[in-house]
């Protein structure tokens, strides 16, 4: 009995330590940056699952890369879609074991389903309205995604697949909140949703910035107050991340007022149910996305925009401008490896102490 009970606190205390190791802090304090691809598009749509690297951007452009086990980026395939013989401008872009998808903006809004292996392209929704503008899409797993935009009817538009992304429907209005006059979205790094297991966020921006909340993969809703600056077309919340259920954050601004560094940046430890500003008046100003770093305890974040890089080792509460090289969005390869986008670029991002 004495030996089964030491056996079981050997296992506990292995398990904690294992978890305690997971988190890794690094206090980066520089970036090495390494351009890899070059051409005459706009890239707002990045996304990094296993070793497979994707993007796209406008024109119709989009492509996806290997990335090795030692990080290296290779095997490029850039194609390009039109529809009806019009250019289509991707901002939004996700992906299954399976498919990618990659959602334009304005109407028809359209989502296009492509397949890893054949590249076999169908068009699996289309929105015809004036005021159709989509933003940011996403996945809870292989069989259920979302996607979101700019509100047309009252609320904001919210569509939904539960079958691999084969058929999309829209939430109606009347199952989710009312937004406020004004209030919309921006589609400037698909940084809208954040999504933790079944947990999903919506950030939105303009006259009013909220932050919209699923605890069941989008069945039901509810939306928080921001303090976030807002009240004009260009403010509010231009991304959220959460890097557990419980510590999320938001980011933005005003892109019109990029060095503007007041009420641009708040963080929760409540999953959205409240929000506080952070380094508010000092540290980094405008940026379009922000990413928690993987395996640092949720201390380790970076905010990017095209007024640069900067970097917080602290959960947000100070700010260090690392880089003014411009870029749009960024996703994470591992704790301290990125993949950044922008005008007309996509480059790795090496973050050192």
């Amino acid at each position: 009995m004495r030996f089964l009970i030491l056996l079981l606190m050997a296992v506990f205390f292995m398990n904690c330590n294992s978890e305690v190791q997971k988190v890794i802090r690094h206090d980066f304090t520089e970036v090495v940056i390494e351009p890899f691809f070059n051409d005459s598009i706009s890239i707002r749509a990045i996304g990094v699952n296993d070793d497979l690297l994707m993007f796209a951007g406008n024109n119709g452009m989009y492509g996806t890369f290997e990335i090795d086990h030692e990080f290296k980026i290779k095997n490029k395939i850039v194609e390009i879609l039109d529809f009806e013989g019009k250019k289509i401008h991707f901002r939004a872009i996700a992906d299954t074991e399976t498919d990618l998808f990659l959602l334009s903006i304005v109407s028809p809004a359209l989502l296009y389903k492509i397949d890893k292996d054949t590249r076999e392209k169908k068009l699996v929704y289309k929105e015809d309205h004036e005021k159709a503008f989509y933003d940011a899409i996403a996945f809870w797993n292989d069989k259920e995604g979302i996607a979101m935009g700019d509100p047309t009817d009252g609320c904001l538009s919210i569509i939904i697949t539960r079958d691999g992304g084969e058929t999309w429907n829209k939430i109606s209005c009347n199952e989710l909140p009312k937004t406020m006059e004004g209030e919309a979205a921006f589609a400037a790094s698909n940084g809208n949703i954040a999504i933790v297991g079944d947990h999903t966020w919506i950030v939105s921006g303009g006259k009013k910035s909220r932050v919209f909340y699923s605890s069941d993969k989008g069945n039901n809703w509810s939306v928080s107050e921001t303090p976030i600056i807002q009240g004009t077309e260009t403010t509010g919340a231009y991304s959220v991340d959460f890097y557990d259920e419980n510590n999320g954050i938001i980011f933005g601004g005003d892109y019109t007022k990029p060095k503007g560094n007041q009420e641009n940046k708040a963080i929760t430890v409540d999953g959205g149910k409240t929000w506080n500003v952070v380094a508010d008046g000092v540290g980094a100003g405008y940026k379009s996305c922000v990413r928690y770093m993987p395996n640092s305890g949720g201390k380790e974040m970076v905010a990017i925009g095209f007024t640069g890089i900067s970097i917080s080792n602290d959960s947000g509460n100070t700010w260090n401008d690392i880089s003014e090289e411009s870029f749009y969005t960024i996703r994470f390869i591992n704790d301290s490896i990125a993949i950044a986008a922008g005008k007309n670029r996509i480059a790795k991002l090496i973050f050192k102490p």
